[in-house]
């Protein structure tokens, strides 16, 4: 059997999280024993040939995680888009025996890549009728096997819910919202931000949500009235009426009206100055969006999707049909790479011929549903009370330690309660509130600008009711009237909350409608892949990192950085895993000794054929005896004075900063679940209780009966564990050089 022959190339415009791809197919392409090619300069380097298609050793990625674009470069090719440059492509490939492509761009290039298997036998039989390769090449190389990765900041792909790249400039956009909302309320003054995105608003929807702006106009959703102008500035003007110093709209830049006319930031500022005889001001974000290091999601999602492409590769049959790795929820899987090419131009199609309830509905469920959720959000004032409804009093509270995101949470829950008829009463400190009474109605304009900020403005506490502290909860319940609760927070948030459903017998008072919903950096919830905070710390450990890397790689040294999870080794893993660390301590596996003298003889012999830096990251319980401390003296002690070791404890900073676009907008977007569920469920002569998360088929909500069934109490951590499954992708890639490998052994 021959072996296959793996070639990599980005293309199209360049996307933070490339690099992690192109690492991810490298390393795990030589640790499969296949001789790996990256081709420079994207298709155009694969019509040149000669040097811009190099071999890649296992250090050829080394220290590019980080780093923003592509290392490998990308570049437009004309010359690839004829026949003759084909040919010339595949005689460059063959030359080095390449029968395989991983293709990491947009639509264009993956379509461009998907003509080219079509014509390989056709390029194969000219080539060899002009004596430019033998036979026995052609034979041996017969079949071109594509896979696809989505590297495109727009996010605009049917079949993958985010493409490489787009959580990044997701970060810049929000970063750059957030600074401008600042001095846009010093001044009282209007802000207009252009945001890229072609035909797709994603960027423009989820930044919206992310940052509170006031407007928003995307390509799939225009105006629906012919004077939308006047509309747009009537909204603005009751922002400022009903307090607001700040007022942003966020512009799509492939934004256009019903007749499909383009509408620009230009004529958005002018409409705005006319109308509210006020300055605005225009900020074109442009490429910054498209720059910088990649987030700890785009890390993680080029590392999966570059890993997955091997795989794919090396069980393709022959002539198979080329593929592209999507995510789905929390996992990587397959999908025919033309027909999600095809659906991605069918919405294109569709605004083209002004069909945009199609163009929306082809975006699909959760890109609806988070637009559902702005119109709301978007609102100066809620909605009058409908005549002959009846308004319930809701109660919100934050429990457990702090998490980044509980305050979009509230917000988006009092807003969306509020819109709905229904009073919203913020419960302070948690279940110590709730037991004392901390108990006041909130207003509309009580959580302004509460979605872009860190902590927790309710407070919170990780007080667990017991005894006599169930009588003062159903007393206070009783006297505020509370018709529903939502308990946002973590494991001590979950466990009072089940108490309460537990003591429904003795308290009739807990006869109502009340569900959890996960904000803990821990991520050590049941029923969620992902809890509400993880993400921004995840993104302060890798930050923290990068910068550790480049204190640490001038001195020799080698770190062991601590961070937080009690028993749940999440954060160890994937920062692990967004980091390049070369090993992981959790509890789940534990720490043992013989382990430990391993990594310290590979620590001695990397720093003896030059390596400079080592990176270990160990979980805050991974072992009560193996303690940061004590790994930093042994391998201190072993070190033979190669290097020296320092040990970083990141402590409560990953508690803390401004939450994440992503665990802003799951926020918001869980809120508005939790809220439904409240509602309908108070109609219930049975109100249930429930908990609500992130799980690999969407949001999910289940009876909170079912909680205990789903928790290792011991460990404080659910019973199973997705992210575990990762561990062997993190050793593979995190492995000395299957060269020094051999060494050692």
């Amino acid at each position: 059997m021959v072996m296959k022959r793996l070639a990599i190339l980005t293309s199209g415009g360049d996307a933070a999280g490339m690099n992690a791809a192109v690492r991810a197919v490298v390393r795990t392409a030589l640790d499969r024993g296949v001789e790996v090619f990256a081709i420079y300069e994207g298709y155009q380097g694969l019509v040149d040939g000669g040097d811009r298609i190099r071999k890649m050793t296992w250090n050829s990625v080394s220290n590019i995680l980080n780093l923003g674009g592509t290392v490998i470069g990308t570049a437009r090719s004309e010359a690839f888009r004829t026949h003759d440059g084909r040919r010339t492509a595949a005689r460059n490939l063959l030359e080095h025996e390449i029968d395989s492509l991983v293709v990491v761009g947009g639509d264009g290039s993956l379509t461009g890549a998907n003509l080219f298997r079509q014509e390989w036998p056709t390029l194969l039989k000219e080539l060899v009728e002009l004596g430019q390769i033998d036979q026995a090449v052609a034979d041996r190389r017969a079949n071109l096997t594509i896979v696809g990765l989505v590297g495109s900041i727009d996010n605009d792909m049917f079949g993958t819910d985010m493409t490489i790249g787009a959580d990044t400039a997701l970060h810049r956009i929000t970063e750059a919202v957030d600074a401008i909302s600042s001095t846009a309320a010093s001044h009282q003054r209007t802000f207009v931000v252009k945001v890229m995105g072609r035909n797709c608003g994603y960027l423009a929807l989820m930044a919206a949500l992310a940052t509170g702006a006031e407007w928003v106009l995307i390509p799939e959703n225009p105006p629906d009235l012919d004077n939308w102008e006047d509309k747009m500035c009537a909204d603005l003007k009751a922002g400022r009426k009903a307090g607001r110093r700040d007022s942003i709209v966020i512009i799509a830049e492939g934004a256009r009206d019903r007749y499909g006319n383009p509408i620009g930031s230009s004529y958005i500022q002018k409409v705005l100055e006319e109308k509210l005889q006020e300055e605005v001001r225009v900020t074109v974000l442009g490429h910054v969006q498209r720059g910088g290091a990649p987030s700890a999601f785009d890390r993680t999602l080029g590392t999966l999707m570059g890993h997955a492409a091997v795989e794919t590769v090396l069980s393709a049959a022959p002539d198979s049909e080329p593929q592209l790795i999507c995510l789905r929820g929390n996992r990587i899987t397959n999908a025919p790479l033309m027909k999600c090419v095809e659906q991605t131009r069918a919405v294109a199609e569709a605004l083209d011929q002004h069909e945009f309830e199609r163009a929306l509905e082809l975006r699909g469920g959760s890109f609806q549903e988070s637009f559902r959720t702005l119109r709301t959000m978007l609102r100066s004032l809620p909605h009058d009370p409908p005549a002959g409804q009846k308004q319930l009093r809701l109660g919100i509270m934050n429990c457990g330690a702090p998490a980044a995101g509980m305050n979009s949470a509230v917000r988006a829950a009092v807003r969306i309660g509020m819109d709905k008829g229904h009073i919203m009463l913020g419960i302070a400190n948690g279940f110590q509130g709730l037991i004392d009474g901390q108990i006041k109605p909130m207003d509309w304009m009580a959580v302004n600008g509460w979605a872009a900020m860190g902590g927790s403005e309710l407070g919170t506490n990780r007080e667990v009711p017991s005894g006599k502290d169930f009588y003062a909860i159903a007393r206070n319940i009783e006297k505020h009237e509370l018709n529903g609760l939502l308990i946002i927070g973590g494991w001590s948030g979950y466990q009072a909350a089940h108490e309460l459903y537990r003591e429904r017998d003795n308290f009739p008072a807990f006869n109502i409608p009340m569900i959890c919903m996960p904000a803990t950096i821990n991520n050590n919830l049941p029923g969620s892949e992902l809890s509400i905070g993880a993400d921004t710390a995840l993104n302060t450990i890798v930050q923290s990192v990068d910068k550790i890397k480049q204190s640490g790689v001038a001195l020799r040294r080698c770190y062991v950085v601590e961070v937080m999870g009690r028993r749940c080794g999440y954060l160890a893993l994937m920062g692990g895993l967004a980091t390049g660390a070369e090993r992981v301590y959790i509890h789940e596996e534990g720490v043992k000794l013989k382990d430990l003298q391993a990594d310290v003889d590979q620590l001695v012999a990397g720093f003896k054929r030059g390596k400079r830096l080592g990176l270990l990251i160990r979980n805050e319980d991974a072992h009560p005896v193996y303690t940061t401390g004590v790994l930093c003296a042994i391998f201190e002690a072993e070190s033979d004075g190669l290097f020296d070791v320092r040990q970083t404890i990141l402590g409560h900073m990953q508690q803390g900063g401004d939450p994440s676009p992503f665990d802003r907008i799951q926020a918001t977007r869980l809120a508005a679940r939790c809220v439904d569920y409240l509602i309908e469920n108070s109609r219930s002569e049975s109100p249930s209780g429930a908990f609500i998360g992130l799980e690999a088929g969407g949001i999910q909500i289940q009876a909170i009966e079912d909680m205990p069934r789903l928790m290792d109490e011991v460990n404080q951590r659910p019973k199973k564990q997705w992210w575990m499954d990762l561990r062997a992708i993190a050793r593979v890639l995190a492995q000395p050089a299957p060269q020094a490998r051999s060494e050692e052994k």
